[in-house]
């Protein structure tokens, strides 16, 4: 009688463990995304880094499952040519050999865009089906109150004070410029490989082109990140993010939804990225361009040495950024459910140093630039230093001397003595 007691609870158990996942999904519901996300692959590439990358028909790609691109004509590449973005070239640094580990495994033929394959083990790590790909919603501790400069002053560009809203999930240390109408940004970035203390936070290092109100911002951005619990593992990793909503229920990483349309063969959205700067040993940089095309109004993204990896739609995600953006960010965030709290998070921004050790030591931007409908790249007239926790992350714009264009240095190592 014992023994068939034990064999009903184990049925009924087992048959709830394969039910549920994570208790907040189910195999089926797992599947059904698997399908939805994985397309029919031309090609597959098994990558020396454990990635699995499909090379799959540019029209079958994950925008073509949202509504408004049904009878969309991919445009393979932008309308626009910045000069100055080429002659930029010249200034960048010699060790701008960034490549994606993938690459060295094969490439995908023409007429296809390489995708990182979704497995199962990545939607089970994710807090729900539903959640998987997305940032989590930006925690705001009150939609009134505003964060102060440890001597009492708000942040401020061009004497103008800046209100901003405290984010009790995140931590930011960024260069900010606004007031103006903006149709593109870049940067040239450093990149590193700072520790992510646990599964469920991520460290990013990036660009942000933001327009509409502060509580619900529309928001296109990419840079390098790592995130453990999005990827399965602690490599930097190349990404595009975008939001309409301020992250409530819109917008997510790479192709994890319809959202960008993808027009490279080369370049994998999520894929890992190397080789990674040492202290004070060689650095490695890799610059990021994000332009509106003036003719469609499409964003474009481009990335090292001026190629164009896909864009996104003006038909389908924006409103205020079909004009142009409002406000541009270059820097670092950390998401994590222990900043602004004891005890912080020991995730590292950046290189996971502070911005005073400078070049060789703390992660730089260098060669920012804004596009206005003049169609130059410039360097913003007008900018700020913000950092939420200057203590645990720190912003620094540095100029080596006169005549030279400053340097952004940002990050910091979360945890340490003075931010316990």
């Amino acid at each position: 009688m014992a023994s068939f007691i034990f064999r009903v609870l184990l049925t009924l158990v087992l048959s709830d463990l394969c039910y549920r996942v994570n208790g907040n999904a189910n195999f089926k519901d797992v599947e059904e995304k698997l399908k939805q996300l994985n397309k029919p692959a031309v090609k597959t590439i098994q990558s020396e880094d454990g990635d699995i990358i499909d090379c799959v028909d540019i029209y079958k790609q994950p925008a073509f499952d949202h509504p408004a691109l049904k009878n969309h004509v991919i445009q393979m590449k932008p309308s626009f040519d910045l000069k100055e973005e080429k002659m930029s070239s010249k200034n960048e640094p010699a060790e701008l050999a960034v490549f994606q580990t993938w690459q060295r495994s094969g490439s995908c033929p023409e007429g296809t865009v390489p995708i990182r394959r979704i497995r199962r083990e990545d939607l089970l790590r994710a807090k729900s089906v539903q959640q998987f790909g997305r940032k989590p919603h930006e925690v705001v501790l009150n939609s009134s109150t505003t964060i102060e400069h440890k001597d009492g002053q708000l942040p401020s560009i061009n004497t103008t004070a800046v209100a901003l809203p405290i984010i009790v999930n995140r931590s930011a240390a960024t260069l900010v410029t606004l007031g103006y109408n903006y149709i593109g940004a870049k940067g040239t970035f450093n990149i590193w490989n700072p520790n992510v203390e646990a599964q469920d936070e991520y460290t990013t290092a990036q660009i942000w082109l933001k327009a509409g109100p502060g509580d619900n911002f529309e928001s296109i951005e990419s840079g390098w990140t790592v995130n453990p619990q999005l990827y399965g593992d602690k490599r930097t990793r190349l990404f595009v993010h975008w939001t309409k909503d301020s992250y409530k229920t819109t917008g997510c990483f790479d192709m994890t939804c319809s959202g960008f349309v993808q027009t490279s063969s080369q370049h994998v959205l999520g894929g890992s990225i190397g080789p990674v700067s040492t202290e004070f040993g060689k650095q490695y940089y890799l610059r990021f361009g994000i332009y509106m095309d003036p003719n469609t109004s499409n964003w474009w993204l481009k990335i090292g040495k001026d190629i164009p990896v896909g864009y996104w739609p003006a038909s389908t995600l924006m409103f205020y950024l079909n004009h142009s953006s409002t406000m541009v960010e270059w820097g670092g965030q950390v998401y994590s459910s222990n900043v602004k709290k004891k005890p912080h998070t020991k995730t590292g921004m950046g290189s996971g140093k502070f911005a005073t050790g400078l070049k060789g030591n703390a992660c730089s931007i260098l060669n920012i630039a804004i596009v206005d409908f003049s169609m130059q790249l410039k360097y913003p007239q007008w900018v700020g230093t913000w950092a939420d926790e200057q203590y645990c992350y720190t912003a620094l714009n540095y100029q080596e001397g006169y005549g030279k264009l400053p340097m952004f240095y940002f990050g910091g190592p979360g945890q340490n003595y003075n931010c316990p």
